[in-house]
């Protein structure tokens, strides 16, 4: 039998529309979290053995005895919308990969659910369009898809199969490109999948995402369950920095009957509804914070600035924590990371062991932020390339760019913390420990992150908080000025953590 062919390529953007800066073509080129733009074999050689969709994919594909046409392969750190330069841009290239590859079998993409361009509500919902205009009707097209996706019914009407993240953190992503191959199997041997996708009513702040917690840990168990049951399912929790009609969470069940398809997504949100009060939306004030900070732990307690990640869209600048950690004396801190080139660069140029006047932060203009102007230490400076540690990205290699590890002087508090040249989300031990800070040697430590920093931190954390410290990724849906989103707030309170918690489609 002739060996089937299939194009493989990946798009990747989260877009929060109330972020400060776009990304343009250059955001796609460059490394940052992950690499930057490849094209043709590099999409196989440099992601060989990561933690990503495509290299899922491609090792199962090729274990299977399947050709993998490596087409492209992009992403650019989540911020505000893709320019319609970057979208067309890269389509492009992408169309053109797919029509200059000869005859193919089927298409796998791995692309993220919540891309908003600048004229595009639903990037990858127009994306699919596309595809399926290329390659025709009878061409399997699959995809995978993070677990924030904002899935819309274009997206699915367009594509035979999507596979969702099951974790948050993510730890699955290989696996999910993965699970994409066996499905394709079917469709290339003729089967036929009846698809029956079904939005949830009510919106989740991601900080209440965790699937290690209540009600995920629950809810997350019915794909597995259904598997036994010839059903595939797929669950997003949706991203609640995008704004428009499609933003929120969604279920998609697959099966050889339509009925047992609908059944499964029938169960499926109705566990949602029942399970909605378990909610964890709780954030901490930053005076409930300093209060924290001084209660005795045998291991760190670590802090969310779950409004500040980098990985969400935010600038990863704010100082709201930071100050108050100043102000309310807190003892041996560590925090990361701040995007803020400017001290980056005047630390280097005041070489290691130096003291020097400077004003972290707030170089984003955001309403109600200014600099911690203070005076402080150069510990340690570092070129940026970490080499994550990490179960989530391990193997991989962020780009920092210049970066300085500096301890505040001249005050009552004991804060050391990591500026970088390159916006990151602080997910991984190895963020502080490739520039010579051990974490499990402070009582405090700051991570700019909403939820992916559990991974790695909390097996050496005494506790974990989210606080809820002003930045462009609002966590309190309350205060996000939608006006384009169709489905309700959760009905459950944003409390102190103390306090009580308080029809299928056929396509």
């Amino acid at each position: 039998m002739k060996t089937k062919r299939i194009a493989i390529a990946g798009f990747q953007h989260e877009t929060n529309c109330f972020g400060v800066t776009k990304a343009g073509l250059p955001e796609f080129e460059m490394a940052d979290s992950w690499p930057g733009m490849l094209r043709g074999e590099k999409v196989l050689l440099e992601t060989e053995g990561m933690n990503l969709p495509v290299a899922g994919f491609a090792a199962a594909a090729q274990a299977a005895g399947i050709e993998v046409v490596p087409i492209l392969w992009c992403s650019a750190e989540p911020s505000a919308h893709v320019t319609d330069h970057a979208f067309e841009t890269i389509c492009g290239m992408l169309f053109n990969g797919i029509r200059d590859a000869g005859h193919i079998d089927g298409v796998y993409l791995d692309l993220h659910g919540a891309m908003v361009t600048e004229s595009l509500a639903d990037g990858e919902g127009e994306l699919l369009r596309l595809i399926r205009e290329l390659v025709g009707p009878g061409t399997p097209v699959v995809a995978s898809l993070d677990l924030h996706a904002n899935i819309s019914a274009q997206m699915v009407e367009y594509t035979d199969y999507l596979s969702v993240f099951r974790t948050y953190p993510h730890l699955d992503m290989a696996e999910t490109g993965a699970r994409c191959v066996p499905v394709l199997q079917q469709l290339l041997a003729g089967e036929t999948l009846y698809k029956v996708f079904q939005p949830v009513p009510y919106l989740i702040p991601l900080h209440a995402q965790h699937t290690g917690s209540a009600p995920f840990d629950e809810i997350y168990q019915l794909p597995v369950r259904f598997e036994r049951q010839e059903i595939l399912a797929e669950i997003a929790l949706g991203f609640t920095a995008a704004d428009f009609p499609d933003t929120g969470p969604s279920c998609l069940a697959y099966s050889a009957t339509a009925q047992k398809a609908a059944a499964a997504a029938e169960e499926i949100v109705n566990l949602f509804m029942s399970r909605e009060a378990d909610l964890d939306c709780s954030m901490l004030s930053l005076e409930e914070t300093v209060s924290t900070c001084r209660e005795r732990r045998e291991k760190p307690v670590v802090l969310a600035d779950v409004q500040d990640n980098a990985g969400a869209g935010g600038t990863s600048d704010t100082t709201g924590l930071l100050a108050a950690l100043i102000e309310g004396g807190v003892k041996s801190v560590l925090m990361g990371l701040f995007h803020d080139p400017e001290c980056a660069m005047q630390a280097h140029e005041a070489g290691e062991g130096a003291q020097i006047e400077l004003a972290i932060g707030a170089k984003s203009n955001l309403a109600g932020h200014v600099p911690v102007k203070a005076e402080f230490e150069v510990l340690a400076l570092g070129d940026g390339t970490c080499r994550y540690t990490g179960e989530m990205y391990g193997g991989g290699v962020a780009t920092l760019g210049k970066t300085a590890a500096l301890r505040l002087v001249g005050h009552e508090a004991d804060i050391d913390l990591v500026v970088t040249s390159i916006r990151n989300q602080c997910l991984d031990r190895a963020h502080f420990t490739h520039i010579g800070l051990n974490p499990t040697r402070y009582s405090v430590i700051c991570v700019k992150s909403t939820t992916h920093f559990r991974a790695d931190f909390g097996p050496i954390a005494g506790d974990i908080f989210a606080v809820s410290s002003l930045g462009d990724f609002l966590c309190d849906l309350k205060k996000i000025p939608y006006t384009r989103i169709t489905r309700r707030l959760p009905n459950t309170a944003i409390v102190n953590r103390n306090s009580p918690r308080a029809g299928p489609r056929f396509l």
